[in-house]
């Protein structure tokens, strides 16, 4: 199988993974456990596999783009929220889920949304050059969707998640990748390295479903019957905000490609970096906000399998 072969069956592949890491983590839930220390270097080598494949020089004219940079500001930081409080309504009566939904919908994505825009024919150079941005943005506004949507969510709201998440999944890649691409032109040995680097962003993106999965899917089993009221919230929102996306991305009139970066960094949540501050919640909320938290993550990796066929047909098809 070439590289262009693995590419065009990649959607078959993740779903296949999906099912084996689910069967296995429900099998053998004691063994699959150990994936979750996997989570975080798994994705930091699909961001650095992603990275080697994005032109860093035009990175500056991403940010230039003032269309697209206000169209993902209105979709992430106006509408979704407005989205997120509309459904969330009925989860009042229930403070630990409620807040578990609401730091994962409320966070957008600053990591493998690049992946999967690229995936699915957006503009992953856009949407690489909005991360640093997006992070600021939701640093100071959490707290305040927090404080504004319901009282019993009230939380003191850390730097230290987001900033490591940034420096391991997204900083400390890029680098790796830059100073890669700079060595290819030099040597050949790195020449050969980066273009090997190229076939692997489908066996990443394998990987990271296979250990979140693997890891995540026991735990969610366990809690199941309290965690049943948000799944509608998730799977409401998952068909709610691509739509959000696509036409605050039709109202500011950006092209295919960049509407498609839109629409996916409204669908894509952060919640492998909010997770650490459910963790950190007081403890009878800890446990259940974290696995409202990780019963989002599971739903939205299936979700964007569908994404990825569905977004470049539908935004903007010819």
């Amino acid at each position: 199988m070439n590289r262009d072969q693995l590419e065009q069956h990649q959607i078959a592949i993740y779903f296949v993974v999906v099912i084996v890491a689910a069967v296995g983590g429900l099998l053998a839930p004691q063994a699959a456990q150990g994936l979750g220390g996997l989570v975080t270097p798994a994705i930091a080598v699909l961001m650095y596999a992603m990275f080697l494949q994005i032109p860093f020089l035009q990175l500056r004219q991403g940010l230039a783009n003032r269309r697209f940079i206000a169209a993902l500001l209105v979709a992430n930081f106006v509408l979704i929220p407005l989205l997120v409080w509309a459904l969330t309504l009925g989860l009042h009566d229930q403070p630990a889920i409620l807040l578990g939904a609401l730091l994962v919908l409320l966070t957008p994505c600053i990591d493998y949304v690049v992946v999967f825009t690229h995936i699915g024919k957006g503009d992953a150079r856009l949407t690489l050059a909005a991360t640093p941005l997006l992070l600021l943005l939701q640093l100071a506004l959490l707290p305040l969707y927090l404080t504004v949507i319901p009282s019993e969510a009230a939380v003191t709201i850390t730097l230290g998640p987001f900033v490591e998440a940034f420096v391991l999944l997204i900083a400390i890649p890029l680098l790796l990748a830059v100073l890669t691409c700079a060595g290819a032109r030099r040597s050949p040995g790195i020449a050969r390295w980066n273009q090997g680097w190229a076939w692997m962003p489908v066996p990443a993106m394998a990987t990271v479903l296979l250990v979140v999965i693997g890891s995540q899917i026991a735990f969610v089993a366990r809690e199941i019957e309290q965690l049943l009221p948000v799944i509608p919230v998730y799977l409401g929102f998952m068909l709610l905000a691509p739509v959000v996306g696509a036409l605050t991305a039709r109202a500011f009139r950006l092209p295919a490609a960049t509407a498609r970066s839109v629409t996916f960094s409204s669908a894509t949540r952060n919640s492998l970096v909010v997770l650490p501050l459910a963790l950190a919640l007081p403890e009878d909320m800890r446990m259940l906000a974290a696995a409202a938290i990780i019963t989002q993550t599971l739903i939205e990796l299936v979700c964007e399998l569908i994404y990825i066929r569905v977004i470049p047909a539908l935004v903007w098809r010819a």
